[in-house]
Formats: C-alpha cells, structure tokens, sequence
C-alpha cells in the first residue's frame, strides 16, 4: 500500500532511472495521475505535461467504462457492450460530444489550449495512479501514438494482471508496481486517495516547469 501518490511515484522513478536526462517526457492523466507523474518527471529531470482522455461510461453506471476518447479526437467503444445492449450507438453519438467539450475545457486549463507536444524522437511516459480496465490509458497510447514518439512507456502504481498484459502489448514497455487480483479499486491502495483538485494540477504543472529552470531540480512538494 502507497502513503499517497508522491510515493507512488517516487517509487515508480526509481524503476525508471534508466531514462534520468534523456530525451523523454511524463505525460500523466489528470487529475491524479498528475500527482504520480510529478514525482517521477522532477526524479528523472524530464518536463511534465498531461495527457487528456475521458472514459464513456455506461448509462446504468458511469463509473463502467465501454469505451474512450482522447484529446486528438480519437474515439473507441468496445463493441461487445453494444452487442450485449449495455450501450445503443445513439447514446454513444450524444454522450460523445459532452466529453470531447470537457476534454477542450481541461485542455484550456492546464495548456492554454495548446495541443500536445512533439514527442518525435522522445520517449514518452503515460502515467496514471491505477487502473482497473485500462480504457482511459489505451486511449492516452493511441492519441500520443499519432504523435511519433520513439518509444511509449506506461508507468502505473497499481493495476491488475490482465489490464498489464493487454497494456504490454501495446507499448514498448511497462512498469507497475503491484498487479493485484482482485483490484477492489485503486482507491484501496493508498491510505491517501483524494479527489485531486484542478487546483493542484495546476500547481503542479507550475512547479515541475519551476523544477526544470533550477539547476537541481529541487523542490518540497513531494515530501508532504
């Protein structure tokens, strides 16, 4: 079990030391996985930035994912849920649109309304503080796929066995800390696991720019 999310991502840094000042770049779902991949970025010397995607929930239950979109407009619903009538594509054609304008709203928050970095020739590494199904994270491996990177890394405190190896075979590498089964949330496995903030985001984001302009990269934050 992780104190909170700044341990989860120091330790998930100390499995990625190999990559410390090279041409690579943390990109970590909002809101906690920006928590984690803090830690890691200001570890590894690298720049922070986010990646944005949002689960389509299933009507009964939104917490269910049957599918993703990602910031670059990429769109994916299992079609096995629509088959077995979790899910009609009429309600996938409405509740589409309202995601993709939380995702533009995010987008304005944290970038400015820049769109994602040139990852040509970079390494990049998908950070999230779990995942259950791994949805959300498959969607942030296709939409930072168009990008060109030279190599994509998942990095994640906490997820199950089968959402791992479904995850490596998408990706060049994997690094997750503990793959329990059953899961019982992401949520279980931290003794702090709180609704993170825009707020914090925010901060953070600021800070780990703030770390890459100090000669040694320092900073306080993580030892909360």
């Amino acid at each position: 079990m992780f104190r909170d999310r700044f341990e989860a991502g120091r330790q998930l840094a100390e499995r990625l030391r190999d990559l410390t000042g090279t041409p690579a770049i943390v990109l970590a779902l909002p809101r906690g996985g920006v928590l984690v991949g803090y830690e890691i970025a200001r570890s590894l010397h690298i720049p922070l930035d986010v990646i944005l995607t949002r689960k389509i929930g299933a009507p009964f239950n939104p917490e269910y994912a049957i599918g993703v979109v990602a910031e670059n407009g990429f769109v994916s619903v299992n079609e096995e849920e629509i088959r077995l009538g979790i899910a009609t594509r009429e309600y996938i054609e409405r509740i589409v649109p309202k995601l993709m304008a939380e995702l533009e709203r995010r987008r304005q928050l944290y970038r400015g309304g820049r769109p994602l970095p040139d990852l040509t020739g970079k390494t990049a590494i998908l950070v999230d503080d779990g995942v259950a199904t791994g949805f959300t994270m498959l969607g942030a491996i296709a939409a930072v796929r168009e990008q060109h990177p030279e190599h994509i890394v998942v990095a994640l405190p906490v997820a199950p066995p089968s959402t791992v190896e479904r995850l490596r075979r998408e990706v060049d590498r994997v690094e997750v800390l503990i793959a329990p089964e059953p899961l019982d949330g992401v949520g279980a496995w931290y003794e702090d696991f709180h609704q993170a903030t825009d707020e914090e985001v925010l901060e953070l984001l600021e800070r780990a720019r703030a770390d890459r302009a100090e000669p040694n990269g320092s900073s306080a934050k993580g030892e909360k």
